[in-house]
């Protein structure tokens, strides 16, 4: 029996592998809808400056834009531990104590509250689909992308916190790690600030290979 449950646990630790390299992929992904809005957002206030040419969609596509790094990047924020806890009581307590409180935390609070929101908000987006509904804003955009962004990032969310349940099943019987330890990677800041000094290091060497040349 003990062996047929390590088989189970093994193959849910699949499971949880694959939810976790789903979720991670959607995460440094969407991170460049960030950029994305921001290049609206300067096109937008450049050509209402020098044209008085404007649009209510360029500031819903906004909207629109962080909604979806919000939503969509919830399961990737709590593959890396990002989320906000509380841990001046829990902290205390023995580490397989917090872990149990992590399971009770995702197995009754979290998982329901994903399931409820996703019931509850999939009629709203098929109601806007099949009604075409539109932004009440001149010029605004259709509506029913953006609502679909809710059940869908909540099913991101959902599908990681049965990953993160998996592991914390598995660290207590010394399979795993500790899944509650932030990974010591880099910062998107800091990802961020590298890219940037990267990409001026190759447009200076470029520059001199120019002077070079001439």
């Amino acid at each position: 029996m003990s062996s047929l449950g390590d088989l189970r646990l093994s193959t849910l630790l699949k499971l949880s592998t694959l939810i976790d390299r789903m979720n991670r992929a959607i995460g440094h992904s969407v991170r460049w809808l960030v950029l994305l809005a921001g290049l609206i957002s300067a096109g937008n206030a450049a050509v209402r400056k020098a044209f008085s040419i404007s649009s209510n969609g360029f500031l819903e596509v906004q909207w629109y834009l962080f909604a979806a790094v919000f939503l969509l990047a919830a399961g990737y924020t709590m593959l890396n531990q990002e989320h906000v806890k509380i841990d001046v009581i829990s902290g205390r307590f023995s580490k397989s104590t917090q872990i149990w409180i992590d399971i009770v935390g995702i197995a009754v609070f979290l998982l329901p509250f994903v399931v409820v929101v996703i019931d509850l908000s999939v009629p709203l987006v098929v109601r806007a689909y099949t009604s075409g509904e539109m932004s009440s804003n001149a010029g605004g955009l259709i509506r029913w992308p953006v609502f679909a962004l809710l059940p869908v990032g909540f099913a991101f969310l959902g599908l990681q916190g049965l990953s993160e349940l998996i592991k914390r099943f598995a660290f207590l019987q010394g399979l795993v790690p500790d899944p509650t330890q932030k990974l010591q990677g880099k910062t998107a800041e800091e990802e961020l600030a590298e890219f940037l000094v990267n990409k001026e290091v190759a447009a200076r060497e470029s520059a001199q290979m120019g002077g070079v040349k001439k």
